[in-house]
C-alpha cells in the first residue's frame, strides 16, 4: 500500500498542533514555505499494521477565503495548487469539543470542496470534563462524513483515528449531501444549527457563557454595556485617586522644603529643587491614575470581555470600512501606540493594516494622561453632574472619546480614498469568561507600572536635566523686569515658537514646553513643572502645578492644549515605529502632517470658540 497523504487543518485553540506532535511523535520536520514565512511543518506517522502516513500540518485558520497569507497558503495545499505540496487524499479537519459551533464553519466550508474529510473532535475530555456532552453519532450524521474523538495530548485518545487511518486512499469517500450557500452568514447560521442538534448536555461554564453573551454581545445592550463601563472606569480614575495623589503630591513638597532648609541657595539647590523635584515629582504624581485606569484593563482582559468588545466595535467599524480585528492594535495604543502599532501585523489586509496604523496615535495613550488630568484639575471644578457624576470624570471621558471619534472619521476618509478596498469579515474565537487571575494580573499591572517609572527615570529625568540647563544661560541682565528664565536659551525657544502657536492662545512658556514633549508627551508636564517653578517666587513654587496654571492661563487656553494633546502626535517613538512597521517614509510623512495638522486646527477653533463663549 502506498503511503496515504493526509493533511491536519483546523482553527487556532483547537488543539491542532498537540494531534500532529502525538501522531507523527520525533518523525517531523519544520521549515517555511519556500519564498514567504508561513510555517511548514511535515511528518510520518507509522500504525500499528507498519503502513506509513504523511502528514501536513497546515496553518490554523477559520476559513479559505484567502484573506491571510495562512488561509491563501491551505486553500492552495488543499486544492493541489501549491507548487511544493502534493494535494492531500484526505482532510482531518480538527475541532474543539468545547466549542464546536466556531470550529464547525470551516468544516462546512471544506465540505464544499468535495475532498474526502476526516473530523476529529478534540479535547474530549476537558468538554466532559466541563460537562458538555455531544452525540457523536448524530454529528456525523449531520456532516456526512466521520467524526472521531481525540485527545491529542494522549496516545491512547488517538488509536481510532491512527487505525481509520491505516487504509488506501481509495477507501476514503467524499462528505455525503452538499452545501449550497458558502457565505460567512450562511455557514455560521448552519453550524449554529449543527450544535444545538447534536448537543445533548451544555454544561454549567458554558451555558453561563452564553447567557452573558446574550448581554454582551447583544446589538443594543452590549455597546451600551460597554461604554457605561468605561464611563465608570474613567469616573474611577478620577474619584479613586485623589487620596493618594495628595499624598505623593504632599511627599514632593516636603522633599521640597527639606531640600530648601539644607542646601544652600546657588545652581546646585536650584538643580534638585527646579530641576528633578519639579520636573520629574510633577509626572509622577499621576502614577495612581495610572495604575487605576490599567488594573480596570487588566481585569477586563483577564475575564475574557475585551474580546467581545471587539466584536461589539465591528459593527460600528465596519461602517468605515475596518473590521473589528482592528480593535485589538487600537485598544493596546490605549496603552501605548507603540505596542498598537506592531500589533497591526495580525491585520492581514495590507489597505486595513495601513489605516489602522495611521489612526493608532489618535488612541488616548497613558503618556497623555498626566496632561489630562493636570489640566483637568486645575480648570475643571470637581461638580456633580445630574447628581451621580463628577464632572471632571465626565470630561476625562469625553477626552478619551474624542480620540476615538476622531479615529473612526479619519479610518472613514482614509477607506473612501487613499486605503480604498473592500471590507473584510471577522472572525475570532471568543474566550471563555473566567474569574481573574489576580496574581496574574498585579504582576501584568506591575510590569506597566515599572515602564512608566522607567520612563519617569529615564527619559523624563534626562528631558527635565536638559531643559533645566536650557534656562540657565545665558544670564538675565541687572534689573531685568521679567524672571530670569525669559532671557535664556529655553525663553528664546519659547518667546520664537509662540509665533507659531499664538493663535492657538499658546504662551512662550507652552511653546517651550512642547519642545522636549516631543520625547514622550508626559515630559510636556515635567517641562511646565522646571519652568513655572524657575519663573516664581518661593510662595508660588510651594504651590502645585495646577494651581500655577489657574493663574497663568485662561479657560480657553488651556482648552485648546487638551485639544492639541488629542491629536499631536508629541512622541517620536511612535513615528519611528510607524516608519519601520509601514517601511515607507511617505506613510510616516503622512502620519506627521496630518496629525499636526489636525491639531492645530482643532485647537484654533476651540481656542477662538472657548474665547467668543467668555465674552
Amino acid at each position: 500500500m502506498t503511503a496515504l497523504r493526509a493533511a491536519l487543518i483546523g482553527a487556532p485553540n483547537s488543539g491542532k498542533s498537540s494531534l500532529f506532535n502525538t501522531l507523527t511523535g520525533s518523525h517531523q520536520k519544520v521549515a517555511n514555505y519556500p519564498g514567504i514565512t508561513v510555517e511548514r511543518r511535515s511528518g510520518t506517522m507509522t500504525t500499528d499494521a507498519g503502513n506509513d502516513v504523511y502528514i501536513v500540518d497546515l496553518p490554523g485558520i477559520y476559513s479559505l477565503n484567502d484573506r491571510s497569507l495562512d488561509e491563501k497558503v491551505s486553500r492552495e495545499v488543499i486544492t493541489g495548487a501549491h507548487e511544493s505540496e502534493e494535494k492531500p487524499e484526505v482532510l482531518v479537519c480538527v475541532i474543539n469539543a468545547s466549542n464546536i459551533r466556531v470550529h464547525l464553519r470551516l468544516v462546512l466550508e471544506l465540505k464544499s470542496l468535495g475532498l474526502p474529510i476526516i473530523v476529529a473532535l478534540n479535547m474530549h475530555d476537558l468538554a466532559t470534563r466541563d460537562g458538555i456532552e455531544i452525540d457523536v453519532d448524530r454529528l456525523s450524521e449531520e456532516l456526512g462524513m466521520p467524526v472521531m474523538t481525540t485527545i491529542a495530548v494522549r496516545s491512547s485518545g488517538v488509536k481510532a483515528l491512527k487505525e481509520y487511518l491505516n487504509r488506501d486512499s481509495s477507501a476514503y469517500a467524499k462528505p455525503m449531501g452538499q452545501v449550497s450557500d458558502i457565505s460567512t452568514r450562511a455557514l455560521q447560521k448552519e453550524a449554529g444549527r449543527i450544535t444545538k442538534l447534536v448537543t445533548v448536555k451544555e454544561g454549567s461554564h458554558h451555558k453561563m457563557t452564553r447567557i452573558l453573551d446574550s448581554v454582551a454581545l447583544h446589538p443594543v445592550a452590549g455597546p451600551l454595556v460597554f461604554f457605561t463601563m468605561l464611563f465608570f472606569m474613567f469616573q474611577a480614575v478620577f474619584s479613586w485617586a485623589g487620596a493618594p495623589m495628595d499624598g505623593i503630591e504632599a511627599g514632593f513638597a516636603w522633599l521640597g522644603e527639606v531640600v530648601a532648609a539644607y542646601i544652600p541657595e546657588g545652581i546646585f539647590r536650584s538643580f534638585i529643587q527646579d530641576g528633578l523635584i519639579a520636573g520629574v515629582g510633577s509626572v509622577l504624581v499621576f502614577l495612581p491614575q495610572i495604575i487605576i485606569l490599567f488594573l480596570f484593563i487588566l481585569v477586563l482582559e483577564a475575564s475574557g470581555y475585551m474580546a467581545r468588545a471587539a466584536f461589539i466595535m465591528d459593527k460600528l467599524m465596519a461602517k468605515v470600512g475596518l473590521n473589528g480585528r482592528a480593535f485589538i492594535p487600537l485598544l493596546s495604543s490605549f496603552a501605548c501606540a507603540i505596542p498598537g502599532i506592531m500589533a497591526t501585523r495580525t491585520i492581514a489586509n495590507h489597505r486595513d493594516r495601513m489605516t489602522t496604523i495611521m489612526i493608532a496615535p489618535l488612541m488616548t495613550c497613558s503618556a497623555r494622561l498626566p496632561v489630562y488630568t493636570l489640566l483637568i484639575a486645575a480648570f475643571i471644578p470637581n461638580d456633580t453632574v445630574m447628581g451621580y457624576f463628577g464632572l471632571q470624570g465626565v470630561v476625562f471621558f469625553g477626552l478619551y472619546m474624542a480620540g476615538i471619534v476622531s479615529a473612526i472619521i479619519v479610518a472613514a476618509v482614509m477607506k473612501a480614498t487613499i486605503t480604498k478596498g473592500t471590507l473584510q469579515p471577522f472572525l475570532m474565537e471568543l474566550p471563555k469568561y473566567q474569574m481573574p487571575r489576580f496574581k496574574h494580573v498585579f504582576m501584568e499591572l506591575w510590569q506597566r507600572v515599572r515602564a512608566f517609572l522607567r520612563r519617569a527615570g529615564t527619559i523624563i529625568l534626562y528631558a527635565a536635566i536638559a531643559l533645566w540647563a536650557l534656562t540657565l544661560y545665558p544670564r538675565a541682565p541687572e534689573n531685568a523686569p521679567e524672571a530670569d528664565i525669559y532671557y535664556s536659551f529655553a525663553g528664546m525657544i519659547g518667546r520664537a515658537l509662540q509665533h507659531i502657536f499664538a493663535p492657538l492662545g499658546f504662551n512662550w512658556e507652552i511653546s517651550i514646553a512642547l519642545v522636549p514633549g516631543m520625547a514622550a508627551r508626559e515630559v510636556a508636564v515635567s517641562a511646565l513643572g522646571t519652568v513655572y517653578a524657575l519663573q516664581g517666587d518661593e510662595d508660588q513654587v510651594a504651590e502645585s502645578l495646577a494651581t500655577v496654571l489657574q493663574t497663568a492661563w485662561p479657560l480657553s487656553t488651556a482648552l485648546a492644549f487638551l485639544a492639541w494633546f488629542i491629536y499631536a502626535p508629541q512622541c517620536l517613538a511612535t513615528l519611528a515605529t510607524a516608519r519601520r512597521e509601514t517601511n515607507s517614509w511617505g506613510w510616516t510623512g503622512f502620519m506627521t502632517a496630518y496629525l499636526f495638522g489636525l491639531a492645530y486646527l482643532i485647537s484654533f477653533i476651540v481656542n477662538i470658540t472657548a474665547k467668543a463663549l467668555m465674552a
